[in-house]
């Protein structure tokens, strides 16, 4: 079990819970891209690099403010989904989205135990 002091543990939990939200929309939008007509595709390949750019700015946010690794790992593998969507492989990066859900998790779970241990979940 890793030692955190509480503000970390409240920071990381809420930190981890928003990303991984952001995120597990953000690998629905990319599968969703590959079903889209060729008229389509423009447009929605920039909202959603317009949106993965957003989280990763989140989850970096996220990094810097709680010291986790973890949520650096997570940076990149958004990274990496950014640069598979500007490629025109949005179904790739839904696998790099899935790593960064893994990385940002990591960080609320271990906050989850220190704030269950001093009765606060």
């Amino acid at each position: 079990m890793v030692c955190m002091d509480l503000p970390t543990a409240v920071k990381s939990y809420q930190f981890g819970e928003r990303a991984k939200s952001e995120l597990i929309v953000s690998s629905q939008l990319c599968i969703a891209l590959t079903s889209f007509s060729e008229q389509e595709k423009a447009g929605g390949k920039r909202m959603l690099l317009l949106l993965l750019e957003q989280v990763r700015s989140e989850v970096l946010f996220a990094h810097r403010s709680t010291g986790s690794a973890e949520f650096n790992k997570a940076v990149g593998y958004l990274n990496d989904a950014i640069s598979l969507v500007e490629s025109n492989q949005p179904e790739q990066a839904t696998q790099k989205i899935s790593m960064a859900i893994s990385a940002a998790t990591t960080p609320a779970q271990e906050a989850w135990e220190a704030l269950s241990k001093h009765g606060l979940l």
